[in-house]
């Protein structure tokens, strides 16, 4: 059990995470909804309960006590002694950002798999969102992670995603050009701003109807967020992307299709996965 006194107001998870900070976020919000939380000795079961001066903050949570780690099985594209490509599914987080999160990732299946690695984002060379699907390649080693990540950020590696975005697009191939920042009013959201950093996003329409487009993305910078929040800002945002502005659906309408990149034997290889079925499901309903 944590006791911590409250010097300001604030969101009642931010607090947990300040009590247990090497839990993460997800985590501490279902430590709240499952009544392990109380605020002046009463249950709280809400996250964005907002704390007053002066109350009292006890967490019930011991970490011998969790449970394991569940085991999950990924599909493999590719595997060598340096590598593997990954097929993520939709819904799964590539790595924790708490050393302590009771629900598997992509880096807790990696495990088995790595050596000379250790800690939340072992062999995690980039980060597909939890609601994206689609190719990821990780490290089985150090120096394989350091061949890999060099290529992302000097921009030699080539990702291809399909999306289908709301209405029509003015132009059918354009490349978007818009500096991304992080939101202050929303710090766990993007947006074009001024200030930003440099973020360039390559589209062309395959698809359209009467409501939707079907896109190919081709992102030359890695931002956060960055095909969600460019789109979102010319209008079109992603189908289900309810963090920016998308209409409610059965999941983000984004996939992550091809991966093109050096492979520490020098060989240039492209990885790619099908287009799940949903996304030509929905482009024919909404004809």
């Amino acid at each position: 059990m944590s006791n911590i006194d409250i010097s300001q107001a604030q969101r009642l998870d931010q607090r947990v995470i300040e009590v247990l900070p090497l839990i993460s976020r997800s985590f501490a919000v279902k430590l709240i909804e499952q009544g392990k939380v109380t605020v002046n000795g009463e249950v709280a079961t809400k996250a964005g309960y907002k704390l007053r001066l002066g109350d009292d903050v006890a967490v019930d949570y011991v970490e011998e006590e969790q449970p394991p780690i569940p085991f999950i099985d990924l599909p493999i594209l590719y595997e060598d002694n340096d590598c593997m490509v990954i097929a993520k599914p939709l819904g799964l987080l590539t790595h924790s950002k708490g050393a302590f999160n009771p629900e598997p990732t992509v880096e807790t299946f990696l495990r088995q798999h790595v050596a000379g690695m250790s800690g939340e984002r072992a062999g995690i060379v980039h980060r597909l969102d939890r609601a994206t699907s689609g190719v990821i390649i990780c490290a089985k080693n150090p120096v394989a992670l350091a061949w890999l990540q060099k290529q992302f950020s000097q921009r030699k590696v080539k990702k291809t995603y399909v999306a289908i975005v709301t209405g029509h697009l003015a132009n059918e191939h354009a490349v978007i050009d818009m500096p991304i920042e992080r939101n202050p009013k929303k710090p766990q959201t993007f947006r074009v701003g001024a200030n930003g950093k440099s973020a360039l996003t390559e589209y062309k329409v395959l698809e359209s109807n009467d409501k939707l487009s079907l896109l190919e993305l081709s992102p030359q910078t890695g931002r956060t967020h960055q095909l969600r929040v460019h789109l979102n800002h010319l209008g079109h945002p992603i189908l289900g992307d309810t963090f920016y502005n998308g209409k409610p659906a059965e999941r983000l309408f984004l996939h992550a299709l091809t991966l093109e990149i050096t492979l520490p034997s020098h060989e240039r290889k492209v990885f790619s996965t099908p287009l799940p079925p949903e996304f030509a499901a929905i482009m024919k309903q909404d004809a």
